[in-house]
């Protein structure tokens, strides 16, 4: 079991940052994978970036050059900068963990980006 609790997001105008946090109930190194999705209004969830136990990273290309995926081990936290965001990035986040081969999800948070 792992338990996933989000925090930041939140309001921002285009071209500004925001970052949001993922704190994991279990040793992060363990999951196989951690990630980030979003889901807007009227659209299906998809994957905004990942990271594998070894630190291997992927972005959507949507994001790629301006989200980045990073995370502290010693704190069981990851996070999502994202920087230079659109209006086409409102969306609820959602944090990901892929454990022993079961997906565990984030309560989701709202990032409003607004023109």
């Amino acid at each position: 079991q792992v338990l996933l609790v989000q925090s930041g997001g939140g309001l921002v105008q285009a071209g500004g940052s925001l970052r949001l946090s993922c704190a994991a109930s279990r040793n992060i190194f363990s999951m196989n994978r951690m990630g980030w999705y979003r889901q807007a209004p009227g659209k299906q969830r998809e994957v905004v970036a990942t990271i594998t136990s070894g630190g291997n990273t992927f972005y959507a290309d949507s994001v790629k050059g301006r989200f980045t995926i990073s995370r502290d081990i010693s704190k069981n936290t990851v996070y999502l900068q994202m920087n230079s965001l659109k209006p086409e990035d409102t969306a609820v986040y959602y944090c990901n963990a892929n454990f022993e081969q079961r997906d565990y999800w984030g309560q989701g948070t709202q990032v409003t980006v607004s023109s």
